[in-house]
């Protein structure tokens, strides 16, 4: 997995995670990498510091010397409500079918069982498969705990 620093046309950093650079080059060709603050689909990787250095013990992540914060329009509260209302409504009235979301989501691709709602869980090279063999998907909307 790789980790990219990426900034908008627009001016936004956002960061995300790929299999491989590549993954990267064929998500962003296809449109499917988007500006979560604005939607743009004209992204490209901006200057990242690299992580140089090990730590005493693999057992600790290390610490970030700062944490990003921001300060919310009452537009992007509502945007952030529209996400947690699309999650709890996807997780409520689709079938949770766990590890076997790669498996289901082939059958009904490809019609060998009927076509319903579900989520679940794939792995990174699970979810390139899917895409590549053109069977759409979307991760679920995650959201850190209210605060505040």
């Amino acid at each position: 997995m790789i980790r990219y620093t990426l900034a908008c046309d627009k001016g936004h950093s956002f960061e995300s995670w790929f299999a491989d650079s590549a993954a990267y080059d064929k998500q962003r060709k296809r449109k499917l990498v988007a500006c979560p603050q604005c939607g743009s689909t004209k992204v490209g990787k901006a200057l990242m510091t690299p992580q140089l250095g090990a730590s005493k013990s693999r057992d600790t992540a290390p610490v970030p010397d700062k944490t990003p914060v921001a300060m919310m329009s009452p537009q992007e509260h509502e945007f952030r409500q529209k996400l947690k209302e699309l999650r709890e409504h996807l997780t409520r009235n689709a079938d949770n079918v766990g590890e076997k979301f790669p498996d289901e989501a082939r059958k009904m691709h490809y019609g060998e069982i009927e076509h319903r709602s579900i989520y679940g869980e794939a792995s990174p090279d699970d979810a390139k498969a899917l895409a590549e063999e053109g069977i759409e998907f979307h991760p679920l909307p995650v959201l850190p705990d209210e605060h505040n």
